[in-house]
């Protein structure tokens, strides 16, 4: 059984669909109708912008989500039999399964950027990579420090789970860490702390709109980083994407559900490779490739 799986922040990369606009007349299309909705040309920012520029909240998910979903309304053989999305890439899988109509989800996406992004100004904080250390360990850690917001936030793969929280959480968080034997304790280059209880704010704002924006029944099952199950039911879907905000992704047990649930072969959807990367260390034998 085939798997479609969307990435999330952090695949993005100076030039990103470039070719795939040059090249195909749907995915032009789709790119102008996109920047349309969104009342600025992001092609431009992808296409020719730094590092920098893409870095920002309101371009890197909207950026990523195009990329991702144009890609699979342009590949000739899409037929998925279940679908998942590392965070900001559930959205992506929610089009490809046909919850959601391309519009509204961009819509969404976009609404969800400018959420997380004022909720990052409202509230400092980060996110870091711990390496190394047993799931319970991280979240044991996390747990004893009470003085500050800290939670286990990115459960990516065995042996690589990432924390978010206030910035000074992370920082005990990160020595802590360490103690207990961490390979690294690496802050990450994000906005603020994403799935964690300071991304409340944004989640209230999320859910208005959520739940203004037509639902349609799957085609195949997502398997939502609340969940990690597979889920066909609409009410389900929506009540699983307003979580995701402030709950932790639960990637590493979402690929071990598919597998169980018969998937045998991940195709990557969107830009770069870390999907394929992290689902060969959660389940050596799977077959992983990208479109």
């Amino acid at each position: 059984m085939k798997a479609y799986v969307f990435p999330g922040q952090g695949a993005q990369f100076p030039g990103m669909g470039k070719e795939l606009y040059d090249s195909n007349e749907l995915a032009k299309e789709l790119f102008e109708k996109a920047n349309e909705i969104l009342g600025f040309r992001i092609t431009d920012i992808m296409f020719s912008g730094t590092d920098e520029e893409l870095k920002q909240t309101k371009v890197t998910q909207p950026a990523i989500f195009l990329h991702s979903v144009i890609l699979a309304k342009t590949s000739d053989n899409f037929k998925p039999n279940m679908v998942a999305g590392h965070s900001l890439g559930e959205f992506s899988a929610l089009v490809a399964n046909g919850t959601l109509a391309f519009e509204d989800a961009l819509k969404l996406v976009y609404q969800r950027a400018l959420a997380m992004q004022e909720a990052c100004e409202i509230n400092p904080s980060g996110m870091a990579a711990i390496l190394g250390l047993e799931d319970q360990v991280v979240e044991e850690i996390c747990e004893s420090i009470k003085e500050e917001i800290v939670v286990a936030a990115n459960y990516n793969c065995p042996g690589q789970l990432v924390i978010s929280g206030s910035n000074k959480g992370i920082e005990i968080a990160c020595e802590k860490m360490k103690e207990a034997g961490a390979k690294r304790a690496l802050p990450l280059p994000v906005g603020g702390a994403f799935h964690s209880p300071l991304m409340e704010p944004a989640r209230e704002k999320l859910q208005s709109a959520i739940e203004s924006t037509t639902f349609n029944p799957p085609s195949c099952p997502v398997y939502q980083n609340v969940s990690t199950t597979g889920i066909s039911d609409v009410t389900e879907i929506k009540k699983n994407l307003i979580a995701q905000l402030t709950a932790p992704v639960k990637w590493t047990q979402s690929v071990r559900q598919m597998v169980e649930d018969g998937a045998s072969e991940f195709i990557e959807c969107g830009p770069g490779k870390v999907l394929q990367g992290l689902v060969k260390k959660i389940h050596k034998d799977s077959e992983v490739s990208s479109i």
